[in-house]
This record gives C-alpha cells, structure tokens and sequence, in this order.
C-alpha cells in the first residue's frame, strides 16, 4: 500500500458526469476562492498566480494506472475529470495535462470556481476540454464576497466577461452550477431586481448548455451552512427556466449514489477518494462490500489518524484528514506567488 493517495481516483459516480475517474491535481488546498460550502475545508493558500504543481507526466502516469485498475475490473469510465482540493487553473500544466491525456481516448472534463477565466491563457486551456461547469454562485458584489470570499485582487466584472468570452470560443458541452445556501439574500431589496433575476439575464447572454441549481450535500467548512430551503430553490429555478427555457434548469440536489469503484487497494481507494469527495457511510460500506473487507478497514483509518468522521443532514461522512479540515485562519490571501513547487 502507498502511503500516499493517488491523484487519480475513482471512477465515482457523479450526478454531471456519469461515472467520473477524478484528477486532483491541485493540492490541499490551494485555491483563489474560501467557499463557504466547501467540502474539502478552509483554504490554507489563497492564491491567483498559476504555477506548477505537479510534472504533467506524473499525472498521465497515475491516470493511466487507475483508467487500467479500473478496465481490469470491469469499471466503466464516462469522464475523465479535473476536480481537485483546490482552483484546477491554478495549474500552468493543465493544458498539456489535457494533450497528454487525450491518448487515452476518453472525454475530459473540468469542475471550475470560474475565478480565472479572465486569463486568456486559462482560456485557452479549458477549451481543450469535452465538457466544462462553471461555478456562478453570485453576479452581485455583495453575495459574490459573502458566499465565495474570493482572493482579494479578483474583480467580479472581469470573472463574467471572460465566461462570455469563453462561451464564444469553446465547442464542447458547457454547464453552469449555482449553490444555494440558507440565510443568504437573494431578494431584491425596495423592489430591486433580485439576485435570481440577475443570474436569469447573464446565464440568457452565456447561454449554457445545462444551469444547475445545486444545494450543499456533503460537510461544509463553515458550521452555519445550511441548503437554502424549497421555495428558495423553487424561485431560482422557475425565474431561470423563464428565462433559459425549462428544458435548460436541472437540480443538482440528490446524492449521487454508492456506485464508487474498487480499483485493487480499497485503502488507497478510499483515501484518493475522501481526499476530495467525502463518502456517506453507505457508500463506504458498499465500497468495502465490494472489496470483501470489513468496517474494522475504518476503524483502523480512524485510529491511524487518516480519516475522520463528519456529520451533515442527519447523515454520517467519511473523510481523509487533511490540513484544510483544521479550524485556523486562512493562509497566503496576499496573492504574493508562492515560489515553491511540487515535482512528485
């Protein structure tokens, strides 16, 4: 068994993406944005200057790997999919991550916070993609900073114009995410245009393929975040459809499912996958079924200080201990670069 969990893992079942085999290619957890929803944790580097993380040969070499564990067992792959710890742009790699990887013969995607697209190099990347979702949480200033806190040199307008550029220059299947959260205002304030009525006018200029409306579904860093309740999600999604057409508004509210594959080492498996995707306890269990181990495969994780158990809606989590999961403050929000890289 590597001590080390792969950045390779899966194929998981994804509610966008079928049966997806993630790439996590940006460490825990480095990121332009400190979501407060996020699943992984705080972001210990706040960073907005794209630097190498790790050898694009090395991610090809750990990709192939687990694409052969998982055809040898029978797993299927929809996607290959950049979704990692942290902001997958932040890699100046990535577009010959993604040349390398074309080989392979299987479509690619990538899960982005969007924050970047204003470069024309990231751009240019993420056109090299099959499929790409954009994170649109927030077209206002206040509620952009209040639910994403992104690095303090972003500049909202720039992010939006450069997804109107992007739309225009890529040809592969597009989708947008919004999160929904509780105790947010969404409501226009004195009969202002509300906040749903202004994503309706700039997802009606990018035209997506899909918008989704999502709500959180896994632990989310800060304590107080809750799914926005029915009638909010309902308001969202009847004024987009009103506007994008029904058939263009999807949910993105029920979990995906126990579907998680077992590639060979069911410890590596569930370390690379509770890095970036905590499992609810039926998932584990499935996933341990499958491998024929027991639950004394957990207790031992959790003795070992490697995994850690969460609680959220009622349900029980699984996920690898990382740093970001530690109550701290925020590092690195200076956007200083950090000069230091990853060679793995």
């Amino acid at each position: 068994m590597n001590s080390q969990a792969s950045v390779a893992f899966g194929p998981v079942p994804s509610r966008r993406l079928g049966r997806s085999l993630g790439i996590n290619n940006i460490p825990d957890k480095v990121c332009s944005y400190a979501c407060v929803y996020c699943q992984v944790g705080r972001t210990l580097r706040m960073e907005i200057e794209r630097r190498s993380f790790y050898r694009p040969e090395y991610i090809l070499r750990e990709v192939e790997k687990k694409v052969k564990d998982a055809s040898d067992r029978g797993e299927e792959i929809d996607y290959l999919t950049f979704v990692p710890d942290g902001e997958p742009t932040l890699d100046i790699n990535l577009g010959e991550e993604i040349d390398l990887l074309r080989d392979l013969d299987i479509p690619i995607a990538a899960l982005t916070n969007s924050s970047l697209i204003w470069r024309e190099d990231v751009r240019r990347d993420l056109s090299k993609l099959d499929f790409v979702s954009l994170k649109v949480d927030a077209v206002s200033e206040e509620l952009w900073r209040r639910v994403n806190r992104p690095h303090k040199s972003l500049v909202l307008e720039d992010i939006l114009r450069g997804m109107i550029y992007f739309r225009n220059e890529f040809s592969g299947k597009l989708v947008t995410e919004t999160m929904l959260i509780d105790q947010i205002g969404y409501e226009g304030e004195g009969g202002s245009e509300s906040e749903f009525e202004r994503l309706a006018d700039f997802l009606g200029k990018l035209e997506p393929d899909v918008a989704y409306i999502a709500i959180p579904t896994r632990p989310p860093w800060e304590d107080w975040v809750r799914p926005a309740k029915e009638e909010v999600i309902n308001k969202a999604f009847q004024i987009l459809s009103e506007r994008l057409g029904p058939e263009r508004v999807e949910y993105l509210i029920g979990y995906e499912g126990n579907a998680f594959a077992f590639t060979g080492d069911v410890e590596e498996d569930l370390l690379s996958i509770t890095s970036v995707h905590p499992m609810r306890e039926d998932a584990v269990r499935a996933l341990l079924s499958k491998a024929g181990a027991g639950w004394e495969m957990i207790d031992k994780l959790k003795r070992e200080g490697k995994i850690v158990e969460l609680e959220y809606g009622g349900k029980r989590f699984y996920m690898r201990k990382l740093k970001s999961r530690e109550k701290g403050k925020m590092a690195g929000g200076n956007g200083r670069k950090n000069s230091s890289s990853l060679h793995t």
